[in-house]
């Protein structure tokens, strides 16, 4: 039991929940929360490398038979920290460079709701031992998801190089907020066959 909790797929599972307070840390390097370019291709860089994990565990722990259960459960739990602790510090930029402000605040909010309601349907069909199985569409939604935040920690400093990065990474988060309420209602629709049969 112990050589599979810290088998490869694992440790990368491990190393993306310590990425994280990381990415935190990129933003707050003097003191107080500042996006310089410097903070935002820091943290691009731990996002970037972060999201690689999550492919990497997944494909390993398949390839190798690897799986375990403390793999299953920290899996989508180090995803929804990463995703939601990012949306958070774009959204604490107050200068508001490159951060998601204004209408752009409900895409984040739908995003993060959707999550938490999700791991809470997942949670109870668990005790009633029904599983509900990921779909393509909610896989492509993770990565757009994913693609829009690398765009927008990017943010201004992208924005030096490609001008529309703040512009294009608003745009898949929006791409992202409505692929995620169509997959969280296809999520409560299955769920609550089971719900309604209690």
């Amino acid at each position: 039991m112990a050589r599979r909790a810290f088998n490869l797929p694992n440790m990368l599972t491990y190393a993306r929940i310590l990425a994280v307070p990381v990415v935190v840390l990129c933003f707050f390097v003097e003191g107080r929360l500042q996006s310089s370019d410097f903070a935002r291709w820091s943290a691009l860089a731990v996002f970037v490398l972060a999201s690689l994990t999550d492919y990497l565990d997944g494909y390993l722990a398949r390839a190798w038979q690897q799986t375990s259960n403390i793999g299953k459960m920290l899996d989508p739990i180090a995803d929804k920290l990463l995703v939601a602790t990012c949306l958070l510090l774009l959204a604490a930029d107050t200068d508001h460079r490159g951060g998601i402000a204004g209408w752009s605040l409900w895409a984040a909010i739908i995003i993060l709701c959707r999550e938490i309601l999700v791991s809470g349907l997942r949670e109870y069909l668990a005790a009633l031992k029904v599983s509900v199985p990921v779909t393509r569409l909610a896989k492509w939604k993770t990565a757009i998801q994913m693609v829009a935040i690398a765009f927008l920690l990017a943010g201004p400093a992208g924005d030096k190089i490609f001008p529309y990065t703040t512009q294009f990474g608003l745009t898949l988060l929006w791409i992202a907020a409505i692929i995620t309420l169509y997959t969280g209602y296809d999520y409560f629709r299955a769920g609550m066959k089971h719900i309604m049969d209690e």
